[in-house]
């Protein structure tokens, strides 16, 4: 299958849609840090990315008709500061908006489905009426917005278009959801948009992958059996305390699973992932991993304390300003804290241990924490793929 990859920032969305079988023809990006982490990694060597056509250009101008092949997905993450809820909240008064040059792609180049990634404020209530729109633009790509017509009224166009149910262009099935990258085993509370659309001619029926990983498994497994302690052979007294907050939703999961246990498997913690890392040292000569360097001065303050040892970690961040100071830290039974190093931040979001990262440690964080977590993208990938095989098999 044949892809186009756009907004690639690092490559978490790409590797994962790689893995999961598809050839990307083309992957644009305009950060140039993005683009020298993925070309080093070619110069490396790194199987997933070593043939991807880097692009290193801006959307805004870029010309589809140099992409010859004919394209099954269209994926990307369009840049999410203008929805942030840590961001100025702009929307489509922004102009790093890219939505409209996601639907640019779309309707040049008229993928069999397509998969886009964008922040949870997207879904905010001020910004209901332009999500709509978003949907309805890819539903019908093809009616574009004329010039100096505002997007209010292009909207109005939509729907008319949408409720008269006479339309026989190029239209688009499309669904969204908001995902919790921890309920699919990946270390890390994150939530994100995901919006998906197949191609209305390969009458494709189609959801999102079921949940696996559930917070009351990890409970269940950590208060109830003690299991997670012992497979990491923590003694009790190196154990968390329980407060009664705690206490509560411990007892609330005994009485729903009295009789049995949670069946999906449980969430994924920052001691799962990290368990195997040697520690940071602060003179970078002893450190053996690429990017495992200690970094100084995190502190814990209203806000910011810390991703707890034995949960999954909150979201990794990417700010205007340098990254936020309490997602990007570990905080320890202990109540100690420190910055992750950036391969700890990568293990987080599921980057192979020998896919490095280019530029300073706010830099890398940036790319990291702007990444859609790489087994993420390949269990959509996966499903994406399957349905589009059997809907162009059935035809």
């Amino acid at each position: 299958m044949k892809s186009v990859e756009l907004f690639s920032g690092a490559g978490g969305l790409g590797m994962g849609l790689a893995k999961a079988g598809f050839e990307h023809k083309a992957v644009i990006e305009l950060n140039k840090h993005a683009c020298r982490t993925i070309r080093e990694n070619q110069r490396r060597g790194f199987s997933l990315v070593k043939h991807w056509n880097v692009i290193e250009e801006d959307i805004t101008s870029f010309n589809f008709d140099r992409i010859r092949d004919s394209i099954d997905v269209v994926s990307g993450g369009p840049p999410c500061q203008p929805f942030s809820l840590a961001g100025k909240h702009r929307g489509f008064n922004d102009n790093r908006d890219m939505f409209p040059h996601a639907t640019r792609a779309i309707t040049e180049l008229k993928p069999k489905a397509f998969i886009f990634e964008n922040v949870k404020g997207l879904l905010r209530q001020s910004f209901a009426e332009y999500f709509e729109y978003i949907i309805l633009r890819l539903t019908y790509p093809e009616l574009i917005k004329k010039s100096n017509e505002q997007w209010e009224e292009h909207l109005r166009r939509l729907e008319i278009c949408h409720t008269k149910g006479t339309y026989d262009g190029l239209k688009y099935n499309v669904v969204f959801r908001l995902l919790n990258s921890a309920n699919y085993g990946i270390p890390q509370t994150r939530e994100r948009v995901f919006i998906v659309g197949f191609r209305s001619d390969l009458h494709s029926g189609w959801a999102f992958p079921r949940i696996t990983h559930t917070k009351e498994a990890l409970l269940w497994k950590q208060w109830v059996t003690g299991e997670y302690w012992e497979e990491h052979n923590i003694q009790e007294s190196e154990r968390p305390k329980m407060n009664s907050r705690l206490k509560d939703i411990v007892r609330k999961i005994q009485m729903n699973y009295s009789i049995f246990p949670p069946d999906e498997k449980r969430w994924m913690t920052v001691r799962d992932v990290l368990a195997d890392l040697p520690p940071p040292y602060k003179s970078n000569k002893n450190n053996i991993l690429t990017n495992h360097h200690y970094k100084s001065g995190a502190k814990i303050y209203p806000g910011h304390t810390g991703s707890p040892l034995d949960e999954p970690a909150k979201t990794l961040k990417a700010g205007d300003h340098g990254v936020p100071g309490g997602e990007n830290m570990i905080r320890y039974p202990n109540e100690q804290v420190r910055y992750f190093t950036v391969r700890e931040s990568a293990r987080i979001q599921t980057f192979a241990d020998d896919y490095i990262f280019e530029g300073s440690w706010g830099e890398s964080m940036r790319q990291i924490g702007n990444a859609v977590p790489v087994k993420l993208a390949e269990i959509i990938g996966n499903s994406l793929l399957q349905h589009i095989e059997n809907s162009v098999g059935d035809k």
